[in-house]
């Protein structure tokens, strides 16, 4: 009888192979069954030779809202138990010329946006796939890490199991690619693990990676608009929108979280496709094992706008047109490349991906708001494509809602992104939207009467137009609740002045800040204002510690690992 990892590798076999490949696997195993003992030893893959290493790990995480630096310390702590030693490192600190020297390698990532690892993981992703040495002394295994919700899900966990086997690195166990609810998986996972460390056995050479999904349990709120007011005033190039939000419901978030909303598309571009596909609205279409109406998928569920370059090869291969790799939407696509077969309504639209969510962080604090409502700021988004204007799709979907709309939302936890202890100082850098967290944290310190002091630093295009809160801010400063504040306002004077310079301009302050304990918060555009903010902290530290580059890193890393440098960048 089979028990603990074995029995949970032959479940998960199942529960992952199809109807045909069972059959298979029960033929496979009948036919050993029915050989000789001589002939079922040499029928079996062989597994690769484990190295003879001592039982040591190096976990490794890669992370940008928590989890899998969370996932990394109970993994450590549950190998303890076992009498196995680990060091646990982010890969954002890890120093890359130790990988040749690894002994057991455990690897916890994330995946974002179009299959991006965490910028943390960034160089460490760039490293193993450029031309490094063999890494056949290593036993590995990778915990991915990702959202089922987006189309190329677990991307980067894959990438980096498949190039750590490339490189000659065993296999331990097989990677596991878990959804938002991943507790139980782990759980599952590093028994596997730390069962073949102790048993000194490796992945047969031909078993393929199994892979661990589970389905998506996040909780889906129902929100209504309470009120939106745009904060730009009028003359501005901007449209900012402060959206307060009402749930019927209890609302689990803390400052520093965000929402997930998925748009819809316009009626007139679903009515455009359905036009163009000669389709009647009410078609019945299955879409990911669920029935819906043709009208209802692509309004709700599909992604039409701004289509993928998979998602435009996929089409070609189905309508055996030559389409050059580009990006269009759903509608010129059917005009400019028609099928040249006639194509059913439900193969179609499988092509198609879905709608990913948007992240917006949130503006409100639940002991200052309540309950039962946040609040979140949109800008409007508005760029060019072939000089015609274009607007952001969930940032225009949520600027058209109106008083008494509703719709679904989900909170999406940044545990990388929460405030510190009460008394400790923090040092808020948020221009434009990236204000929104640090009203957040402000309104959370004024309902706790925390005693830390409190530096906001916010830029925008102009002062009479473009402060975002400005009434709040004021309060907040008349009130005491910030300590400092220092506004950039880069289009009120001939040269463009950013939250960068006042950061300069306060170096020793704020370098004070810092060595007397202060946390630093970032939040907005990660390029360039992100790199430009952390170019200018290095800059500070050099000048005030009169210390070289490579010693301003140092400490700029200390910061990180005491957790005490926290980023929320897009």
């Amino acid at each position: 009888m089979l028990a603990g990892p074995k029995l949970q590798s032959l479940n998960l076999l199942i529960q992952e192979s199809s109807r045909e490949e069972l059959i298979w696997i029960n033929g496979y195993v009948s036919g050993l069954l029915n050989k000789q003992p001589n002939e079922l030893q040499e029928a079996i893959p062989r597994s690769s030779t484990v190295n003879a290493l001592p039982k040591n790990f190096t976990i490794l995480y890669g992370t940008e809202t928590g989890n899998s630096q969370k996932l990394a310390y109970e993994f450590g702590a549950k190998i303890k138990e076992h009498g196995i030693t680990s060091k646990i490192k982010s890969l954002e600190q890890y120093r890359l010329s130790d990988l040749g020297k690894e002994n057991n390698l455990l690897v916890v990532v994330s995946t974002h946006g179009e299959g991006d690892p965490p910028a943390a993981a960034q160089k460490f992703y760039e490293h193993i796939h450029s031309n490094i040495s063999s890494l056949e002394n290593i036993n590995y295994s990778v915990f991915a890490l990702g959202d089922s919700a987006y189309p190329l899900f677990c991307k980067a966990g894959e990438d980096i199991d498949n190039r750590l086997s490339h490189l000659g690195a065993k296999r331990i166990s097989p990677i596991a690619k878990a959804d938002t609810d991943f507790e139980g998986i782990a759980s599952e996972w590093i028994d596997t693990v730390i069962q073949r460390a102790l048993d000194n056995v490796s992945l047969p050479l031909q078993q393929p990676a199994l892979s661990y999904k589970r389905s998506n349990a996040r909780k889906s709120y129902s929100g209504t608009i309470l009120s939106k007011i745009n904060l730009n005033d009028k003359g501005s190039a901007k449209e900012t929108w402060h959206i307060e939000i009402e749930t019927g419901e209890s609302l689990e978030y803390a400052p520093g979280d965000a929402i997930g909303i998925i748009a819809h598309n316009k009626k007139q571009d679903v009515d455009l496709i359905l036009q163009l596909t000669a389709t009647a609205p009410e078609t019945i279409v299955h879409y990911r094992d669920q029935p819906f109406t043709a009208a209802s998928l692509l309004r709700e569920k599909l992604n039409i706008h701004h289509l993928p370059i998979r998602t435009i090869q996929d089409y070609a291969k189905l309508t055996s047109r030559e389409i050059p790799d580009t990006r269009m939407d759903f509608a010129h696509l059917l005009k400019i490349y028609p099928p040249e077969k006639e194509i059913d309504i439900q193969t179609l639209f499988s092509v198609f991906e879905s709608i990913t969510p948007r992240l917006y962080s949130i503006a409100s604090a639940p002991t200052a708001h309540g309950q039962n409502e946040l609040h979140i700021t949109v800008v409007k988004n508005a760029f060019y494509i072939n000089n015609e204007k274009q607007t952001g799709f969930c940032s225009d979907y949520l600027s058209t809602l109106e008083k008494g709309d509703a719709f679904d939302f989900y909170i999406q936890k940044n545990n990388n992104f929460k405030l510190p202890a009460a008394g400790t100082d923090i040092i808020l850098i948020g221009p434009g939207t990236g204000i929104a967290p640090f009203r957040s944290f402000l309104y959370e310190r004024e309902a706790q009467s925390s005693t830390g002091k409190n530096w906001l630093f916010f830029g925008e295009q102009h002062f009479a137009t473009d402060f975002l809160y400005q009434a709040e801010v004021q309060s907040f400063i008349r009130t005491g609740i910030l300590t400092k504040f220092n506004g950039a306002f880069s289009r009120d004077q001939q040269e463009k002045i950013y939250v960068q310079h006042r950061m300069q301009q306060e170096a020793p302050a704020l370098f004070q800040w810092l060595q007397n304990g202060a946390h630093i918060y970032i939040c907005g555009t990660k390029d360039p204002m992100s790199i430009d903010v952390e170019n200018t902290l290095l800059n500070i530290i050099s000048e005030q510690l009169q210390v070289n580059p490579q010693q301003a890193e140092a400490y700029l890393s200390a910061l990180k690992e005491e957790g005490r440098y926290h980023k929320d960048v897009y």
